[in-house]
Formats: C-alpha cells, sequence, structure tokens
C-alpha cells in the first residue's frame, strides 16, 4: 500500500481504502474524450494513488487532514460523468469517492426542501422525492449517471431549468469540508442578508476550495398538467426571437428549445420539414397555468414567423433526451466529437451563433458544426453546439480538437458571451478562464489562495494557482 492509503486504512478502516488496478483505473478519468482518446492511445497520464470511500463527512475530513499532512492532491468524484476534464486526477493523486454518502436525510414537506448527502445519484434521488409526491425539477441529461454534490460542484443546468431554475438557485443550503478539513455547514433558508453568500463559494468550485458532503435543495409539487408543442420558423435567428418574446413577458414554460437545421433534420426528420428549425416547448404546472402558457407560446411563436408542428417532436424529444451515442462510437471510427455549451445576452446571441458555428466549421477536420439553445432566461439563453471531427491524421486527434475548442472559445468571448453555460471549467476550458473573468480573476485566485495555500485541492481544474 501507499502511504497515504495504509494512513487511510488505520484511520478509516482498511475497507474504506482501495488501491487495486482496477479501482485505480476506474478512477482515472471522467467522461472527457481527450482522456478517453489519450488512454486509448497510451497517453492518458496520471492516475490516482489511492481511492477512498468515506461514509460521513467527518471521515471526509480526517482525509483532507491526512492528505495536508502528507502533501498529496485531493479530487473528489462522484460518478465520473464530467465532460471537460475537472475530475482527472494527476499522478499521485487520492481521489475521494462520495458515492457510498448516498442517503436523503430530510425531507420537509411543510417547508419543501430535501436534505441529501452529495454521494447520491441523481436519479435515485429523484426517484425518491417522487414518490412522495415531489421533484427537484433538476433533470440534466446525465441525471442517471451523476450525483447531487456533482451538480453543486460544476454549477449544473437541468433541461427543465427554465421553470425551476439551475443548480444555484435550487440549493437552498450545503456542508462542505474545507482544504483544512474543517466542516463548515450553511443553514437552508428561504433568503438572507448576511454579507456575500457562501453559499457560492461552493457552486462550480469544482472540488478547489473544499468538498461538498451535504446539499439541501428545493422541492416542487409534482406538475398537476403537463403540454407538449413545436413551432417550425425559417431560420434559428427566429426561433431564438420567439423565445424571447415567450420569456421577456414572465413565463416559463420547463421547456423551450430553438434547434438549427442541422439538428432539426437530425433529430427531428420525421415530424418536422427537413429544412426549418424547430422550437420545443413544454409546459407543466397548475392545469389553469399550463393552459395560459402554452397558448401564449403559440402566439409568440406565430408572431415570430413560426408555424405549428404538434406534439409529436416534443413528445419524441422527451422520450429520446438521454439517449446519445458514446464516445466510443466515434472513437472506433477514428472520429470525434464533443459538445460546447456558451451563453450571452439576447442582443448577442445571433452573432455568437454564427461566429461559433463558422469557427467550428473552419477548424481542421470538421465535418459538421451545429447549434441548439436549451435554457432560457429574460436576459438571454444559451447555445449548445455540436461538433464532429475526423482528423488527418487521426495520430494528431488532439492538436486538432484543442484547435476546434479553442476557436470556439474565442469566437464566443469576441461576440461577448460567457464560455460556459453549465459544464464547469475543468482542465478543458481553465486556460481562457482569466481571460473571461479579466480583473475579477485575481480575486478568485485570492479565494483559492486563502483557502488553499498547498493548492492540493483539485490542482490544474478551474485556476491556475497551485500554491
Amino acid at each position: 500500500m501507499t502511504e497515504i492509503g495504509e494512513a487511510l486504512a488505520r484511520e478509516l478502516g482498511a475497507d474504506r481504502v482501495a488501491e487495486d488496478a482496477a479501482t485505480l483505473a476506474a478512477h482515472r478519468t471522467d467522461y472527457w474524450i481527450l482522456a478517453h482518446l489519450r488512454a486509448r492511445q497510451g497517453r492518458l497520464a496520471g492516475g490516482p494513488a489511492c481511492v477512498v470511500r468515506p461514509q460521513r463527512t467527518a471521515e471526509v475530513a480526517r482525509t483532507i487532514q491526512l492528505a495536508q499532512r502528507h502533501g498529496v492532491p485531493v479530487v473528489a468524484y462522484g460518478a465520473g460523468s464530467g465532460v471537460v476534464g475537472g475530475a482527472t486526477p494527476p499522478a499521485g493523486a487520492l481521489v475521494v469517492d462520495l458515492r457510498a454518502m448516498n442517503t436523503i436525510l430530510e425531507l420537509n414537506e411543510t417547508a419543501l426542501y430535501a436534505r441529501v448527502q452529495a454521494g447520491m445519484m441523481g436519479d435515485a434521488y429523484e426517484a425518491a422525492v417522487g414518490a412522495r409526491g415531489y421533484t427537484t425539477g433538476h433533470y440534466p441529461q446525465s441525471i442517471a449517471l451523476s450525483t447531487v454534490g456533482g451538480w453543486v460542484a460544476t454549477r449544473a443546468a437541468g433541461q427543465s431549468s427554465t421553470r425551476y431554475g439551475n443548480i444555484e438557485d435550487l440549493c437552498l443550503g450545503l456542508e462542505a469540508v474545507l482544504p483544512s478539513g474543517e466542516i463548515v455547514r450553511l443553514a437552508p433558508v428561504p433568503r438572507s442578508s448576511v454579507g456575500p453568500s457562501l453559499r457560492e463559494l461552493f457552486l462550480g468550485s469544482e472540488g478547489t476550495l473544499g468538498i461538498v458532503t451535504e446539499v439541501v435543495l428545493r422541492l416542487h409539487p409534482l406538475p398537476e398538467e403537463r403540454s407538449l408543442a413545436s413551432f417550425v420558423f425559417p431560420t434559428i435567428h427566429a426561433a431564438l426571437e420567439a423565445s424571447r418574446r415567450v420569456l421577456r413577458v414572465g413565463w416559463r414554460p420547463a421547456v423551450l428549445r430553438a434547434y438549427d437545421a442541422v439538428e432539426t433534420a437530425r433529430q427531428f426528420s420525421a415530424s418536422a420539414p427537413s429544412d426549418g428549425c424547430l422550437l420545443v416547448a413544454v409546459s407543466e404546472g397548475p392545469a389553469t397555468l399550463v393552459e395560459a402558457e402554452a397558448a401564449a407560446c403559440a402566439r409568440e411563436a406565430a408572431l415570430a414567423g413560426g408555424k405549428p408542428a404538434g406534439a409529436e417532436p416534443a413528445a419524441h424529444w422527451l422520450e429520446m433526451r438521454n439517449t446519445v451515442p458514446s464516445w466510443d462510437f466515434f472513437l472506433d471510427r477514428e472520429m470525434l466529437a464533443d459538445t460546447i455549451e456558451v451563453a450571452a445576452t439576447w442582443d448577442r446571441i445571433d452573432r455568437v451563433y454564427d461566429t461559433v458555428v463558422a469557427a467550428l466549421a473552419g477548424a481542421p477536420g470538421v465535418i459538421v458544426a451545429s447549434g441548439h439553445s436549451s435554457h432560457g432566461y429574460p436576459q438571454g439563453t444559451n447555445i449548445y453546439f455540436t461538433f464532429v471531427m475526423k482528423p488527418e491524421p487521426f495520430a494528431q486527434a488532439e492538436e486538432a480538437y484543442l484547435e476546434a475548442w479553442a476557436r470556439a472559445l474565442r469566437a464566443t468571448l469576441a461576440a461577448g458571451g460567457t464560455i460556459s453555460h453549465h459544464h464547469g471549467i475543468g482542465r478543458l476550458r481553465a486556460p481562457w478562464l482569466a481571460e473571461e473573468l479579466g480583473s475579477a480573476y485575481p480575486l478568485l485566485r485570492d479565494l483559492k489562495r486563502a483557502l488553499d495555500p498547498s493548492g492540493l485541492m483539485n490542482p490544474g481544474a478551474l485556476i491556475s494557482y497551485h500554491g
């Protein structure tokens, strides 16, 4: 056993610590396609020294204290579904696998919240509160492949966020272990004015400022009614305009997704014109609200030039929304594919879409680039870009992949957008964070230095400062 493994086994018990080859391999990377490519090419560096599986917060605290004493990097690990390398551990790191902490500790039906351990899988959590008649309303595509703590750590967004909010809106409180090993608890309250929100330190921190161990999430009664609709537009810009018109006056459909012509043809060929751009709308909640909201969506779509396309496209999306090809599907064919989700205000979103699609399409090896909007606000929306590439030669696929990303992020910043809407920064976007934050970046760096002076918490992710 490694020195840190022996220390953890003595402190927590041998059953909490694993150093076998299979466990280390399973925690060597998250679902970042570049790491999978490197693994196939025999170039995946690093890897954990050992994996610890705590069952309570006090064990997480002791784990971090021991890691600090031994000078070992610490990487928190949920279900490994991140796609930007945020949980890809550096060489010799200690991986803290939180999935044994998977219990709902409290469900408060009067105050409408649930307190849950951070390692609980998203689908298990939603099924448990659903059995009691509630939902959090957080449905990321990775819901069956992600943990509640991972949602907080990456500042995640779910597919119904336009109605229910993103994770920062849904998180009422949390418990976390700091890099010092101290435990902090932020109690659930509907709202407070007691200085800056300390909860925000951990939302999106990606394990660099501590490890989230418990989360308190809002609950909503299961919706009484649901309405499905879709509309076809001549351009993606017209579909985005319809979305803007719906949201600016206060309507909040659970789903409002605008697809460009490429993605409409790819995903809705059986139910939409081949040259059209589809807008999918799903309203849910009290029956009277759903009726009024669905009518408003239809009215605004018509005013923006849309034509009704029925409920079938929306039903198809609901059925297939979490079905996507694996990275292996592309790698087996010497191809790469990825998604880049950015966001901008309404006055900039058309330029973001146009320039990023053009930037991706012009990158070496890219054979298709497309986009859709999936999370809307009164002030703006996101665009979820998809690109597929076949680099020649495939031995240089990493360089081509990084060039495509660089072109997309440069175009996003030049058009006034943010380089990440909900997948976080990880290791892939980290070189671009300082440029986006500008004069605010030193503040984030100083915060990291203050809380983690040794730079051992997930080094290489999010913040470039390492001690």
